[in-house]
């Protein structure tokens, strides 16, 4: 099994910045595919970003495309997303989640996804 921890949320004025982090535990050798989801209050939860093992290959939904950036140090076992001129609908519980998948790609669906963490809280304020 993996466990994901993800840390880095909190509130924060339109404009502004944060860095959402995820680390993940277990059996991280079986780590592949990764992504940010999130979910606001009253709707679904719906894909933010995803990125390939290598880090080589990443998706962004168009809603934050050019503002967030995903990464992830494999040494680290750390997902990143860097997050930019947030705006207020950018508030919800944002989830890293990891596919054991053996697999070069990326997964924008979130029933490619096997473990997933507790979710942190982004809220923006305008």
């Amino acid at each position: 099994q993996v466990q994901l921890a993800e840390s880095g949320g909190g509130v924060v004025q339109a404009g502004g910045s944060l860095r959402l982090s995820c680390v993940g535990s277990g059996r991280t050798s079986s780590m592949y595919g990764m992504g940010w989801f999130r979910q606001a209050p009253g709707k679904e939860r719906v894909i933010v970003a995803a990125i390939s093992k290598s880090g080589t290959s990443t998706y962004y939904a168009d809603s934050v495309k050019g503002r967030f950036t995903c990464s992830r140090d494999n040494t680290k076992n750390t997902l990143y997303l860097q997050m930019n001129t947030l705006k207020p609908e950018d508030t919800a519980v944002y989830y890293c989640a990891v596919s054991t998948a053996v697999s070069a790609v990326y997964f924008r669906r979130a029933i490619n996804y096997d473990y997933w963490g507790q979710g942190t809280q982004v809220t923006v304020s305008s």
